[in-house]
C-alpha cells in the first residue's frame, strides 16, 4: 500500500516538473514564433511582459486577449511608458489614427478632418477644410470693401494713359487661432486716367509742322 502511495506521489510530482518545464521554455523570450520580444510569454495569450524599451499591445477579440511585443505602437494607439510595463492604449475615437493621449487625436483616418484634437466628416462652422493636411483651419470674419480708390501710376493721377485703383477690407474678429485663413484684404483693378493734367500746357496738333506754302500762280496772258 505504502509502495502504490509513494509511486502516486513521484507520478505527481513529475508531472508538476513537466509543466514547469513546458512553462519556462514558453517563458524564454523568442523560442516561440509569437513571443518575440518577451520577457514572459504564454501560448494561449502570447506575451505577458516585454523588455523595457517595448510596449505591450493587447488585441483583443471577444472574451479573449492575446498579447505582443513590439517597437512601436499601431495606427489607432497611442505609447504609455510605465515602471513595470510599457503598454499601446487605444485612442477613444475610432476615427483617429495617431492620438497623443485618450481623448486628444493628432491624426484622423481618411474621410476625416482634424480639428482641437477631435476628427470630424465635415469641418465646424467658421472654418474651412484643408484637402492637404486633412485639417479645419479657422477663418477670419471681414467688413464690407471700402470705395475703390483715385486712379493713380506711381503717386500720380493724371500725366499717364493707364493706372491702378484699390480697394481695402478689414478683419472684424480676430481668428481665435493662429494662422488662421484670411481671403485677400486688398484688391486691385486697372484704370484709364487723365493723360493731360489740370493747367497743363497742351500743344496743337499741328504744332511742329511746316505749314505748306501754296504755289504762286502766274496771271495767264493771252497773245
Amino acid at each position: 500500500m505504502l509502495w502504490i502511495i509513494f509511486m502516486l506521489l513521484l507520478f505527481i510530482s513529475s508531472m508538476e516538473m513537466l509543466t514547469q518545464n513546458r512553462w519556462k521554455k514558453q517563458a524564454s523570450a523568442g523560442l516561440l514564433e509569437n513571443c518575440t520580444g518577451c520577457v514572459l510569454c504564454s501560448e494561449e495569450n502570447g506575451c505577458i511582459t516585454c523588455h523595457h524599451r517595448l510596449f505591450l499591445l493587447i488585441w483583443r477579440d471577444g472574451i479573449r486577449q492575446y498579447g505582443m511585443c513590439v517597437h512601436t505602437c499601431p495606427p489607432g494607439y497611442f505609447g504609455v511608458r510605465g515602471l513595470e510595463v510599457n503598454r499601446c492604449t487605444k485612442c477613444r475615437s475610432p476615427s483617429c489614427e495617431s492620438c497623443f493621449s485618450r481623448d486628444f487625436c493628432m491624426k484622423c483616418k481618411d474621410k476625416f478632418y482634424l480639428h482641437k484634437g477631435q476628427c470630424f466628416r465635415q469641418c465646424p462652422p467658421s472654418t474651412t477644410a484643408q484637402p492637404g493636411t486633412r485639417e479645419c483651419q479657422e477663418t477670419c470674419e471681414l467688413g464690407p470693401w471700402s470705395n475703390w480708390s483715385a486712379c493713380t501710376h506711381e503717386g500720380q493721377t493724371c500725366g499717364c494713359k493707364w493706372g491702378v485703383e484699390t480697394r481695402v477690407r478689414e478683419v472684424l474678429g480676430a481668428a481665435r487661432e493662429e494662422g488662421a485663413a484670411c481671403p485677400a484684404l486688398l484688391e486691385t483693378r486697372k484704370c484709364r486716367m487723365r493723360k493731360h493734367c489740370p493747367g497743363e500746357k497742351t500743344e496743337p496738333k499741328n504744332k511742329g509742322k511746316k505749314r505748306q506754302k501754296k504755289p504762286k500762280t502766274e496771271p495767264h496772258t493771252g497773245t
